[in-house]
């Protein structure tokens, strides 16, 4: 698949350091490739290639987590997409120092191909495909017959295809792409997330057809953790 660099020059926002792509030696980077080998063994019997990041609630760092996960996956030699499904605060442009100009709601309303619409995030074997102009109707077009052709697209295409979403109790979106991915992820951050909205966020999660895998805490004090850790479901 053809893969370009946007030009992001002209954003003059900075980014948060993709932990992963800058530090690959770091302690922290070391705690994204345990959740992807945690990832690994939690499918086992099931293919897992398409899975969504999502929050409670807003900053509590599922773009972030997102972010560096795409990272170690394509460190470890794996075809990776991340894809900025936030179609009403997209943040991952950002992160990686890209434009928004062209994106997945292009690719959904039939203007661009989805090979013309993915960047090059700048780490080998990872394509970025960010959320393009805003929607009036995100929640319709993330539920559409088309984002479903889609996702089975780039799986075609791709090793494996992660999506960063809405917070899960802000709006339905994410829990859309629940029932059409394989596999759904919750990101909390230690000392900010309610306890009563983690628990319904994963019920919600769990309702969906997506396997729900687990939780990311982040924030987490060093002396109790390395940063971030990851716990399953079971």
């Amino acid at each position: 698949m053809a893969r370009k660099r946007k030009n992001g020059q002209a954003n003059k926002r900075k980014s948060r350091q993709l932990i992963a792509k800058e530090r690959p030696k770091s302690p922290i980077t070391e705690q994204y490739r345990t959740v992807r080998t945690n990832l690994e063994f939690s499918s086992i019997d099931t293919e897992l290639k398409s899975f969504l990041i999502t929050s409670p609630g807003p900053a509590e760092g599922k773009t972030y987590s997102a972010g560096n996960l795409a990272v170690v996956y394509a460190q470890q030699g794996k075809k990776v997409l991340l894809v900025d499904a936030d179609m009403r605060k997209p943040m991952t442009h950002y992160m990686f120092r890209l434009d928004n100009l062209t994106g997945l709601s292009n690719v959904l309303v039939g203007d661009t191909p989805l090979e013309d619409a993915v960047s090059d995030a700048g780490v080998e074997h990872l394509d970025v495909l960010t959320c393009g102009p805003i929607p009036p109707n995100p929640s319709e077009l993330l539920g559409s017959q088309k984002m479903e052709t889609f996702i089975e697209d780039a799986k075609q295409a791709y090793d494996i295809v992660l999506f960063d979403t809405p917070p899960v109790l802000a709006v339905t979106d994410a829990q859309i792409l629940a029932n059409m991915c394989d596999g759904s992820m919750l990101v909390v951050r230690s000392k900010k997330t309610i306890t009563d909205a983690a628990e319904k966020s994963v019920d919600v999660l769990k309702n969906a057809t997506a396997k729900f895998l687990g939780a990311i805490v982040n924030d987490v004090d060093k002396k109790k953790a390395n940063y971030y850790y990851y716990y399953d479901n079971h």
